[in-house]
């Protein structure tokens, strides 16, 4: 146990990333992570892009209500003024911040800070979404995450939107997505091609 109390009060600077789809724990893990930083007396800041107001506007919160208290960002450069003297950074919904936020963390780890960095790694069309693919490649440590496919059980690959909505950045939950497999968003999409072009008839 001493073991790893001094591993987590010494841990030298450093960039963890917890990726994945929608309902997959991404934020249900920053949150752990950082709540035992606090249990073992580091200073720690946590953030989030300001536009994400869907449960709170000063927390971060997890789809199953866990809560820390965080300071809401306009852009990545923000961080490096506000985390001074902070032993832990956390940031969540990263793919909503500029591609800054790679150079900002890369910064902050060669300082010592060890930065948690929780986001969407793919969009909901599977493309490669913001900074997270850039994070992960930085990265000292990648945890991918999986929720589960609504369709068969399987584990879910991608967040499958469910309202005709083109723009990239739409905030949502479970009436706007859900999270597929592989197999079930290909039939996902085959179906909705079905139906435009029905539709179009």
């Amino acid at each position: 146990m001493m073991e790893n109390l001094m591993g987590e009060t010494h841990r030298p600077g450093r960039i963890e990333v917890v990726c994945g789809s929608m309902f997959s724990g991404k934020t249900e893990e920053l949150i752990r992570r950082m709540k035992r930083a606090k249990f073992a007396r580091q200073k720690v800041e946590i953030f989030k892009p300001s536009i994400d107001t869907r449960y709170s506007d000063d927390d971060v919160v997890s789809h199953d209500h866990n809560a820390i208290p965080c300071t809401p960002i306009d852009s990545s450069a923000s961080i490096l003024l506000l985390a001074s003297e902070i032993d832990v950074v956390g940031i969540d919904e990263a793919q909503f911040l500029d591609d800054g936020l790679v150079d900002v963390c890369n910064e902050l780890a060669n300082k010592g800070v060890r930065v948690i960095i929780a986001g969407l790694d793919m969009d909901f069309q599977g493309k490669p979404f913001g900074p997270i693919p850039a994070l992960c490649a930085i990265a000292d440590e990648v945890t991918k995450v999986h929720a589960i496919c609504v369709k068969c059980g399987a584990l879910a690959y991608v967040s499958h939107r469910l309202v005709a909505n083109e723009k990239r950045v739409m905030l949502g939950e479970k009436a706007e997505y859900e999270p597929l497999c592989r197999d079930c968003y290909q039939k996902a999409l085959e179906e909705e091609a079905c139906r435009r072009q029905a539709a179009k008839e």
